[in-house]
């Protein structure tokens, strides 16, 4: 038999991660010998500050190597407890808090833990690529919301409302969001809450970029907004953008008990603990000096600025201004249907690679997101590098239009 046949389904129909493959294969063109400017990856260029390293050293001095408790230490839940209370105002015990191997595996358990074949799962779009594979590894059916850019991507609070139906089960929702940059409105999500908790949805609220915001905001998410949704809803973070630690590997969930009891059931079976190390890292990072973390996010400020700029001279480029994370997300559909030296630009997929191909720029096509009028560009790298990329990608969308 053929190896591939006896594969599961759901792995054959699984896509891989399109922000990971363009990263590696902007990578190995890198290691190569191309000069290539690399605007792909969600990380921050940043190092991971002092204070956090020092602390993972002195858990190894210390022997701190050893499994720990499925969910997490009892010090780094509290850290995480005291940082829900300060930044939304929320309270957890520790039975409603677990540690686990990044965002993305907080979200994995999450989909395993409430889904059923065929539940349905609101997803507005934009989104951010794994929120589909997720869902669908659990069985569960996504509903994408689209959503307006001439609406600055906000969103549509009616359409979720007709969305819904018996089988309808959660609304995943991320603010600032991955790949757009949006924040979403104090007003929107207060009427999210209110519906579901009207309609007994679930809001998985995915808040791993809370601290990246231009808006002179303090963090919010529904449950802020609206305490009585605590109940509805599921806090996903992590500490891998806010302090650069994105090898590290450590987000945590805060929940409903019965959520978190489950989705560290299904943590035990899989991944067990999430490494002993990075967890004392994480700690030293909730509950250390946060001027860093002031400080990163100005920097990326003054990257954005520097690159909407940028987009805002070139012509048939349009792009919202975005409020949060790391990334813009230009419209570029006014150069789709050329061609150059035979190649036809029939898409972000094509665009893309042709930007990779020629201008030696490495970006992300929208189709990954759920919107193929659109290519990500993130803004995670110094000035210098984005000057120099932003040259490219003009001289190359110059070469489009002939």
């Amino acid at each position: 038999m053929d190896a591939i046949h006896s594969l599961a389904e759901r792995v054959r129909n699984l896509r891989p991660s399109p922000t990971l493959a363009i990263d590696a294969k902007a990578k190995a063109l890198k290691a190569g010998g191309a000069d290539v400017i690399n605007l792909s990856v969600g990380e921050p260029d940043f190092d991971t500050p002092e204070h956090i390293k020092d602390a993972a050293v002195r858990a190894i001095r210390d022997g701190f190597t050893k499994y720990t408790a499925v969910g997490g230490i009892a010090e780094l839940k509290n850290a995480i407890i005291g940082k829900l209370k300060s930044d939304y105002g929320l309270d957890y015990r520790p039975e409603e808090v677990m540690v686990s191997t990044g965002g993305k595996q907080v979200l994995y358990n999450i989909a395993q833990a409430m889904l059923d074949p065929g539940d349905e799962v609101i997803l507005p779009a934009p989104y951010w690529v794994s929120y589909p594979a997720i869902v669908e590894l659990a069985g569960g059916v996504v509903k994408c919301l689209p959503s307006d850019p001439k609406k600055a991507f906000a969103l549509d609070v009616g359409a979720i409302g007709s969305m819904i139906t018996s089988r309808t089960k959660a609304i995943i929702l991320n603010s600032p969001s991955n790949p757009t940059g949006a924040v979403y409105g104090s007003d929107d999500l207060t009427a999210v809450a209110e519906l579901a908790m009207k309609r007994n949805l679930t809001i998985i609220t995915d808040d791993i970029y809370d601290s990246i915001r231009f808006d002179d905001k303090r963090p919010e998410n529904v449950a802020s907004l609206m305490p009585e949704a605590k109940g509805n809803t599921l806090v996903v973070n992590g500490v891998s953008k806010t302090y650069a630690m994105t090898g590290w590997r450590i987000g945590y969930l805060a929940g409903p008990e019965a959520v978190v009891k489950a989705a560290t059931k299904i943590q035990s079976q899989s991944t067990s603990n999430p490494n002993a190390i990075a967890q004392k890292a994480a700690l030293a990072a909730l509950t250390g000096p946060q001027d860093c973390v002031r400080k990163m996010a100005a920097v990326f400020k003054e990257r954005r600025d520097f690159v909407m700029a940028r987009l805002g001279a070139m012509p048939g480029v349009e792009c919202v201004n975005p409020n949060g994370a790391f990334y813009v997300f230009p419209d570029l559909s006014s150069y789709y249907d050329m061609e150059i030296d035979g190649r036809k630009i029939d898409g972000s997929l094509a665009l893309a690679d042709y930007l990779l191909d020629k201008a030696r720029v490495a970006a992300v096509p929208g189709i990954a997101f759920g919107d193929d009028r659109f290519i990500r560009f993130s803004y995670a790298a110094d000035i210098k590098t984005l000057k120099e990329g932003m040259d490219r990608l003009e001289a190359a969308l110059n070469a489009l239009k002939g």
